[in-house]
């Protein structure tokens, strides 16, 4: 078996805006063909992926999916990233194309390109179950932020996970663990950035600054702020 080589053919409706977009990821096309049928050919060290073209492809209805193990994410990642910061001005985080966001320790992230497909790379390592999302937490903020960071994180819907921030959010029984609450409010934050929420952003902001936190607490949260700091330059 170690001979078998399963490559997925994607769709597609624009071949040239799909291998621009893969070209930035650092893809090379192998092969390219308009007759009999459109159809082409890339590949990326040991990742292959091939493309078909299929008129009237609507990306928002579009469930195509593919999983690709690598030894490593974040510096792909980082690769991914400047690459798309280079073709397109910025790193797309939301609409098509986009590739969603990472934070240390990730172990997947989402790379969905103009037609709407998913392509995940996830850390050949990665833990099957979502841990990582803090599902095992027991206070309602707690749960759900781990609902949210699925929903981010893994199903790559962050409308979503911004809604189930705000529910829990909205309601002020925890009032009295005033560090998670912080981090629900960055974690919305982030969201708010992300889907261009600028006045939803600036009222989270004011929350955070006044939120009743020790330094010790401040400097927990802030690799959750510099992150978002940093996905605001990249939306610039």
């Amino acid at each position: 078996m170690s001979e078998v080589t399963t490559i997925p053919v994607l769709p597609c409706a624009s071949m040239p805006e799909t291998l621009a977009f893969y070209g930035a990821l650092g893809f090379e096309v192998t092969h390219q063909q308009t007759t009999p049928n459109v159809y082409a050919a890339t590949r990326r060290g040991d990742v292959h992926l091939h493309f078909m073209g299929l008129k009237r492809l609507d990306p928002r209805e579009s469930y195509s999916t593919c999983l690709v193990l690598v030894p490593e994410v974040e510096r792909l990642h980082e690769t991914f990233s400047e690459g798309l910061r280079r073709a397109y001005g910025k790193v797309p985080v939301a609409g098509f194309p986009r590739i969603s966001r990472m934070k240390k320790g990730q172990s997947r992230f989402t790379v969905v390109d103009v037609a709407g497909n998913s392509v995940i790379f996830i850390r050949r390592d990665a833990p099957d179950d979502d841990d990582e999302a803090g599902s095992r937490s027991s206070s309602r903020l707690g749960r759900a932020l781990g609902a949210a960071a699925r929903l981010r994180d893994f199903k790559n819907d962050d409308a979503a996970a911004a809604k189930v921030l705000d529910v829990a959010l909205a309601r002020t029984e925890d009032a009295d663990a005033p560090l998670e609450r912080a981090r629900a409010l960055a974690a919305r934050l982030e969201l708010a950035v992300a889907l261009g929420e600028e006045a939803r952003a600036r009222a989270l902001r004011a929350e955070l600054d006044e939120a009743p936190l020790s330094e010790e607490e401040r400097a927990q949260i802030r690799p959750q702020l510099d992150a978002i700091d940093a996905l605001e330059r990249s939306q610039r």
